[in-house]
């Protein structure tokens, strides 16, 4: 079969990973990158040995998938434009700025039968893939993403920078309606909420809490998941999975009534595998991992919390 014609729109910090996977990758061929910045699309043209254009309509029509991976307010034009051209899209989260605007998107895309796959990367993390068996049903589960501060991606808040990869784990672990949300959360060197804590409760009575903070003084995502029969501890960030679970009939005794296994994973490569996954759903024709849909859950939870969030600084200001 000939190779996937390949286009990355956006080559800053994260569209240059982007294109690098895709000029590593056997079954498509990186035809060319765009971005308005002149200095970021030559440089990573020169890199990798492709073409560099300025404005990505000069893409349309001319290949087969493309990477978006621009300011999210961008989003859902370029995604719109490259699916009505024919080509299927793997889009950045959050998949657009207003969950109108995702729908808008996956019907088009089902309308057109083109692949539109949402860029939750954590999906693919050797901890999340390694603790998919223990995940039976979930009682409780609780999140930390915390990370430095830095400019880049504070165009939108943290719950929709950070907080939104556990929201989309914890939807798709739990499979139930979310019932309640309750959310606190605040600026702190950004116009934009820094750090945020919200307690989901779903349906089928599982609770997750999750918190975000971008102003921390280290790097940490970790998720613990506990079920009637275990206690998973993930740490995502060293990919080391502790599995505690009662001790078997017939298992040998010890000093604590349960087992304890601890797998330190091989680090993996979440982006290549989220490329190949891409890549295969367009051979395949074949469903994407993290479909335009769990995009669109993710970011209609994530709108909730941020909507409860300011309305509650709103009416704290209010109130001085």
């Amino acid at each position: 079969m000939p190779k996937i014609r390949v286009a990355v729109i956006g080559v800053g910090y994260l569209g240059r990973f982007h294109a690098q996977k895709y000029a590593q990758a056997d079954e498509c061929t990186l035809v060319a990158v765009a971005d308005p910045d002149a200095a970021a699309r030559e440089a990573v043209a020169q890199e990798l040995g492709t073409r560099a254009l300025a404005d990505y309509r000069g893409l349309l029509g001319q290949v087969d998938a493309v990477s978006i991976v621009t300011p999210t307010p961008l989003h859902y034009s370029i995604a719109r434009d490259c699916l009505s051209a024919g080509a299927h899209v793997l889009l950045e989260k959050p998949i657009t700025e207003s969950a109108a605007e995702a729908r808008e998107l996956i019907a088009l895309a089902a309308r057109l039968r083109r692949v539109l796959q949402v860029g939750h990367l954590e999906r693919f993390n050797a901890a999340i893939l390694a603790a998919e068996p223990y995940l039976k049903a979930p009682r409780f589960i609780e999140c930390h993403r915390l990370a430095p501060y830095r400019e880049r991606g504070t165009d939108v808040n943290v719950v929709l920078d950070l907080m939104i990869h556990d929201i989309d784990i914890v939807q798709t672990i739990v499979q139930s309606p979310l019932l309640t949300i309750d959310a606190v959360g605040t600026p702190v060197f950004s116009a934009e909420i820094d750090i945020a804590n919200a307690r989901l409760r779903f349906a089928n009575g599982c609770v997750a809490n999750a918190t975000a903070s971008r102003v921390s003084l280290k790097t940490e995502r970790k998720m613990r998941v506990f079920e009637d029969e275990a206690y998973l501890s993930l740490d995502l960030q060293q990919k080391i999975l502790t599995v505690i679970r009662k001790r078997a009939p017939g298992e040998p005794a010890g000093a604590l009534p349960v087992s304890i296994e601890e797998q330190a994973l091989e680090p993996g490569d979440a982006l290549a595998a989220e490329i190949t996954a891409f890549l295969r759903a367009i051979r395949d024709g074949g469903a994407p991992v993290v479909p335009g849909e769990a995009g669109l859950m993710a970011l209609e939870t994530a709108t909730r919390i941020t909507e409860q969030v300011e309305a509650a600084l709103a009416a704290r200001q209010a109130g001085h």
